[in-house]
């Protein structure tokens, strides 16, 4: 079982469908996809005349935010992505973590972070559900704020909603982004990547804002149950087998 995450600046790429409908015709029922879509979402603050803020590439989101993330990632970027799969000839369906309360959440820091939510829950029946009739789940990561009897809702950063996912699954995590691996001082490919070593390119400004939130989020994954964590680019599902990108060790040396 795999988790793939695929980071909003991914998904414009056009060898993507095709990549992912292929992995799928290889291996139908054994993966799940969770996206993000984070340009879309400060594109339409900005259009709403709010600037997006961010705290180690996790976007702080006010109250106001909420159904705007809801609106965006949930409804436009979910729906484009199950659209073009079945373009494409893939049973997808769209879901978010909502639904079915498949992911419920905690707020990170409510005074730093707003509306933002750490996932504490994962109820995995709906994914399981989907992948044994062998449907692909697409999953938004707007999460359920599980202190809430009405239905509150909390912004998930993409990668931690997919390590939680991969973790509950004990399934492997592939995190998909716009560049074929962590990169080290000389904008080299690292083959992989242990907690130490990225304690060090953070200190050191190599690894910043986005990418540090994806290794965050990788490690706890590997920490909680996940089987492998790799960070890679687009050729990670185009050639599963080639096993480029980052991997991710538990080791601390």
């Amino acid at each position: 079982m795999i988790v793939v995450k695929l980071g909003g600046r991914v998904q414009s790429d056009p060898d993507l469908i095709p990549a992912v409908a292929a992995l799928w015709l290889a291996m139908p029922g054994q993966f799940a996809i969770v996206h993000g879509g984070g340009d879309e979402v400060s594109e339409m603050q900005r259009r709403l005349g709010r600037e997006p803020s961010f705290v180690n590439g996790r976007r702080i989101t006010s109250a106001e935010d909420v159904d705007l993330v809801r609106m965006v990632l949930s409804g436009t970027s979910n729906k484009r992505l199950v659209a073009d799969l079945i373009a494409a000839g893939i049973p997808a369906v769209g879901i978010s973590g909502e639904d079915a309360g498949l992911i419920e959440a905690e707020p990170i820091d409510l005074a730093a972070f707003g509306h933002a939510g750490t996932p504490v829950k994962i109820r995995t029946k709906i994914v399981d559900t989907l992948l044994m009739s062998e449907f692909l789940p697409v999953i938004s990561p707007v999460a359920r704020d599980i202190r809430s009897s009405k239905g509150a809702a909390l912004n998930v950063n993409g990668d931690d909603a997919a390590a939680a996912l991969a973790a509950a699954m004990k399934a492997e995590l592939w995190i998909i982004a716009d560049v074929a691996g962590v990169l080290d001082q000389n904008r080299r490919v690292l083959d992989s990547l242990n907690k130490a070593e990225t304690e060090t390119l953070v200190a050191s400004g190599v690894v910043n804002r986005g990418m540090r939130a994806k290794l965050e989020a990788g490690f706890a994954a590997l920490e909680k149950g996940a089987t492998t964590v790799r960070v890679a680019g687009l050729k990670a599902i185009s050639e599963p087998e080639s096993g480029c990108g980052t991997l991710l060790t538990a080791s601390m040396s």
